[in-house]
């Protein structure tokens, strides 16, 4: 057994830890892309004048298209592809509600309370990103992005 083998093993890590680490770093990564994507067409619709609540129903939604597919295709690409893309979509803005909520109640409190947030609003979905981000890592990966092998850390089945 090599030092860095009987290092890991004396701290009890083995592969699945490993690749729930990479999973969750890979998720972190596409999050910062949807915030990217959430925070420009947040933007943009300010500048087209929809405002900044229904501005953000529609930055959320191109995020939420965008962290998919980015998901989908790295962060989860051992997930079982055997449901349909448009199945897989449905159950991930279904069980993303919850974080969306999270995300949207925390823009929507910082909006409504906090002055330098009411002028820079990116700021609020800054705030809303992070307070969505844990819930939705773990619902996405129980319900829409379930693995195909068996791993010693549970995806909460």
């Amino acid at each position: 057994m090599t030092p860095p083998q009987r290092r890991d093993r004396m701290i009890g890590l083995n592969a699945a830890h490993f690749r729930l680490a990479g999973e969750i770093f890979r998720f972190g990564v596409v999050g910062v892309a949807g915030f990217v994507v959430d925070a420009g067409v947040l933007t943009l619709g300010l500048y087209a004048g929809t405002g900044p609540w229904v501005g953000r129903v529609l930055s959320y939604l191109a995020a939420a298209t965008v962290t998919f597919s980015l998901n989908r295709a790295w962060t989860f690409r051992d997930a079982d592809r055997s449901r349909p893309v448009t199945r897989d979509w449905g159950v991930f803005l279904l069980v993303n509600l919850i974080g969306f909520a999270c995300n949207y109640g925390t823009y929507a409190a910082l909006i409504a309370s906090v002055p330098l947030v009411r002028e820079h609003p990116v700021l609020g979905v800054a705030a809303g990103s992070l307070a969505g981000m844990a819930g939705n890592f773990l619902l996405s990966r129980r319900y829409v992005f379930r693995s195909r092998y068996k791993t010693a850390v549970p995806a909460h089945d």
